[in-house]
This record gives C-alpha cells, structure tokens and sequence, in this order.
C-alpha cells in the first residue's frame, strides 16, 4: 500500500484512473496548466517507456496543486530500484502561494524519494522574465536544484490571440499575409484528419521532412496513439493540406488549458510554391482562437538569433506571424541519490 504524505492542511496522493476526469478538469482550468500535464500526454509517454504517475495536493475533496511525473528507468531495472522522475511543464500550482509551494515540494519530494526516485528533474511552464517566473526560481530556492541540460525548448514564440482575426493579419508580416492569401487562391484546400489512414500518410510527410531538415522523429505507431489519445476530445487536430487531392502538408496541433500549441509539422517536396504551411498554420490559429484559447504556441526556436543555427529557417517562419520571444527556466534537477544518479545518467 502507498502511504500519503500528510501536512496540517494538505494531503499529497496518487490520482487513480477513475479520478482522471478530475485531473483534467483541475489542470485544464488552472492558470498554470499545460497540455504536458494532462492525463492523455502520460499515456502517450507510456507508449514510449515513461511510467506516468499524477500526484494531487488536497485540500480536503479539492485538488489545489498537482504534478504528472513522468519516470523512466535503466533498461530491466524495477523502478523502486532506481528512476529518474521528470516533471514536464509542471507542476501546476500557484507559485504566489508561499506555504501551498513549501507544503508540496516538501511531500512531493518525501513521496518520490521513498518510491525509489534518484532525482527529479522539473520544467516549468512559466516565462523567465515574468512573476510568475521570477517566483518559481525564488520557491524552488530551498529545494536545492541546478540547472541540466533542457528536454522542452528554451525558447519559443507565443502568439497572443485576444485580438480579432483582421488584427491578427495585420500584426504578421506581410508576406505571410500574402503567402496565406495565395495559397487559398491556388486552391489549397485544409481539412482535419478523420482516420488513422491520415495519420500514417502524414507521417510518411513527417519522414521526408526529417531527412530533409536533418531531425529525428518518434515512430509510427507514436503518432498514431497522440491521435487516439487526444483527437476523440478535439484536444489535437491533425490539419492537413491538399492541392488536387495531393496531400502537401500536414500539422498537428494541441489545445488545453486555453492554449493551442504546434506539436508536429511535415511537408512535401513538392508544390511548395503554393506556401501551403502558411495556409495550415493560419487555419490552427483561427481554430484555436475560435475554441477559446488565450495564446498559440509556436513550440520551440534555437537557443539563440544567429543566423548560421540549423533551424534558422524555422525560427523565421515562425517569427513572422507576429508573436513575441519567450524564454523559459530549462530544466532543474534535485537530486535524492547525487552519485547514484551520476551513475544512472549514462543509461536513462
């Protein structure tokens, strides 16, 4: 049986399965809450060899902070042996609450270390150079972390949607307003995927694109569960674009917690004349504004501006449609087992 970790107002425990709803009507509606965090991304990272565990704060019958801890282990190793816990875009909790941060961290990390965790690696959804940024390095202070190489991106360029559609238009540049426009008129069609068919034709885009621009990408059978997963909630949409029923480009796109966020994109050698991605990505914005979202998530620039990085050509895209630069903490690492962990980082 798993202990609770008890404080005089606060109860830290594990979320069960039939409890999920009320996980992701918690994280969905907070402030701080990121797709990351859902219920459905665990599952997806459950396809890939992380073991998702959803820890609640209570409050009495209310959650009132919470992380997803995705763990993953050496190759055949338990994980009450020894695991590397990470807590991507999260956790989420009010980080103005001094004594509700002090409270979680203080169970949180008691909870963890007594199920075997060698240390905890954190990604905070916060901006930097924010309040609320400011306050997660201030709380995180006598927790003891340091900075490690980062999983999320950095950077990214974060579009904000409060305005209308035509004030949208006039904030990009104008040649993606022009591309847009020229793209509808040569006939590019978008619509969403309706079938794992879809998916896999996108994915065989998503393969040429990678060897084209020289990136990695997950396996087949990874797309097609993110589509499972979330695509039965409309909490992802894979936009797809086509000229004379030729699919030229393909985009998958989050929505959660009033934030639509670009996971994936692919596109073809060919007719790319007809800027269909501009097309597509103007689509996910106006779907994205309609359905509530307060901003749209670009999803990662390179570190820096220079103009000699890999993904400069990336960075300009996505510059161009009016967004501003965010920065982010990157990720920080408590660790339970110092040398143990040293250890363990040549094979996790």
């Amino acid at each position: 049986m798993v202990a609770n970790f008890y404080s005089r107002q606060y109860s830290l425990r594990p979320v069960s399965f039939v409890q999920r709803s009320d996980w992701d009507a918690f994280v969905s509606k907070h402030s701080q809450g990121h797709l990351l965090q859902s219920w459905g991304w665990g599952e997806l990272k459950a396809s890939s060899g992380w073991h998702p565990l959803r820890l609640a704060l209570w409050d009495g019958s209310r959650i009132v902070a919470g992380a997803q801890v995705l763990r993953k282990t050496a190759p055949h190793v338990p994980l009450r042996l020894g695991h590397l816990a990470y807590i991507p875009k999260g956790p989420v909790l009010d980080w103005g609450q001094a004594e509700l941060c002090k409270a979680f961290f203080m169970q949180l990390n008691a909870y963890l270390r007594a199920q075997g965790a060698l240390a905890l690696h954190i990604e905070p959804a916060q901006e930097l150079e924010s309040p609320p940024g400011e306050l997660v390095l201030k709380r995180l202070a006598p927790v003891d972390v340091h900075s490690v190489p980062a999983i999320q991106p950095l950077r990214t360029i974060v579009l904000d949607l409060a305005a209308d559609e035509a004030v949208l238009l006039a904030q990009m540049k104008e040649k993606w307003r022009y591309n847009i426009r020229l793209g509808a008129r040569k006939g590019v069609k978008v619509r969403v995927a309706s079938s794992l068919q879809d998916v896999r034709a996108w994915y065989a885009l998503l393969q040429t694109t990678g060897e084209r621009d020289q990136f990695g990408v997950h396996t087949l059978d990874y797309y097609l569960r993110a589509w499972q997963i979330f695509a039965p909630d409309d909490c992802v949409r894979l936009f797809l674009a086509e000229y004379e029923g030729q699919l030229l480009a393909g985009i998958f796109v989050g929505l959660f917690a009033r934030q639509g966020l670009y996971l994936y994109g692919a596109s073809s050698n060919e007719q790319r004349q007809l800027m269909p991605n501009y097309v597509l990505q103007w689509e996910a914005i106006r779907w994205a504004k309609r359905q509530g979202a307060r901003l749209y998530d670009f999803w990662g620039i390179p570190e820096t501006d220079e103009e000699n990085e890999a993904m400069a050509g990336v960075y300009r895209f996505k510059r161009g449609w009016g967004g501003r630069v965010v920065r982010f903490s990157g990720c920080l690492e408590h660790a339970y087992h110092p040398l143990a962990m040293q250890i363990a980082r040549k094979f996790l």
